[in-house]
C-alpha cells in the first residue's frame, strides 16, 4: 500500500515538474524580430548596409548581364559590311546593338583606314571605359565587405563592456546574467558576419563576370583587326 502510495506521489510531482517546465519554455519563447532587435543599436548600420548591399547586387548583376552580352551574328554581320565597304552600315549595326561589345566594334569603325595600332588602341580605350562602368558600384560591395563584421564585433565588445560594468556595480556575477547579455551581444558579430560575406561572395561573382566579359572582348578585338587585314 505504501509502495503504491509512493508511486503515485513520484508520478504527480514529475507531471507537476513537466507542466512547469514546459510554461518556462513557453515564457521564453521569442520571436525572430525579437531576437533580432535584441542585438542592440549597432545592428541599424548593419541592416542599412544589407539592404544597400541586395541593392547594388541586383543593380549591378543586371546592368552587368545586359552589357557583358555577346552576340555573335554581331560580328558576323560587319564582317559582311566591312568586306562590301559598307562603312556606315556596319557602324549603324554596332549601334543598334546596344551593348558594350558593339560600341567598341563601332569605336574601331570609326578608324578604319588608320594604322593597325591605332584602330587597337582606339577598341582598347573603349574596352575599358565599357569595364570601368561595370564596375561602378562593385567597390562598395568590397567595403562593405570589410566595414558589416567591424561594425558587429563594435556591438559585441560594447555590449560586454556593458555587462562588466554592470556586474561591478551590482556584483551580480551570476552564469544568467553573464550569458544572457553576451549571447544578445553576439548578435550583432553574426548579423555583421552574414553581411560581410554577402557583400565578399557578390563582389567576387560579379567581378568574375566582368573578367569574362574582358577575355571575350578581347578575343573580339583580335577578330576584328583580322577582317581589317583581310578586307
Amino acid at each position: 500500500m505504501f509502495s503504491l502510495l509512493q508511486l503515485q506521489s513520484d508520478t504527480l510531482a514529475n507531471a507537476a515538474s513537466n507542466v512547469v517546465v514546459e510554461k518556462i519554455a513557453t515564457n521564453n519563447e521569442i520571436s525572430v524580430l525579437e531576437f533580432i532587435v535584441k542585438g542592440g543599436f549597432f545592428l541599424i548600420p548593419i541592416a542599412i548596409l544589407l539592404f544597400y548591399t541586395i541593392y547594388v547586387i541586383i543593380e549591378r548583376y543586371l546592368y552587368i548581364s545586359k552589357a557583358s552580352t555577346i552576340d555573335n551574328r554581331l560580328m558576323l554581320d560587319i564582317r559582311d559590311q566591312l568586306h562590301s565597304g559598307n562603312l556606315d552600315l556596319a557602324r549603324s549595326i554596332a549601334e543598334r546593338s546596344n551593348s558594350a561589345s558593339g560600341n567598341i566594334l563601332k569605336e574601331g569603325i570609326l578608324v578604319i583606314g588608320r594604322p593597325i595600332a591605332e584602330i587597337e588602341s582606339n577598341m582598347d580605350r573603349a574596352a575599358d571605359i565599357e569595364i570601368a562602368q561595370m564596375e561602378s558600384r562593385l567597390g562598395h560591395l568590397g567595403l562593405i565587405a570589410g566595414i558589416a563584421p567591424t561594425l558587429g564585433f563594435i556591438g559585441t565588445i560594447s555590449g560586454v563592456i556593458k555587462i562588466f560594468y554592470s556586474i561591478s556595480v551590482t556584483e551580480n556575477i551570476s552564469i544568467g546574467n553573464i550569458s544572457g547579455g553576451l549571447y544578445e551581444k553576439m548578435i550583432s558579430s553574426g548579423s555583421g558576419l552574414i553581411v560581410g560575406i554577402i557583400a565578399y561572395s557578390a563582389y567576387h561573382l560579379l567581378n568574375g563576370k566582368i573578367d569574362n566579359f574582358a577575355l571575350k572582348i578581347q578575343k573580339q578585338i583580335l577578330e576584328f583587326v583580322n577582317i581589317i587585314q583581310k578586307a
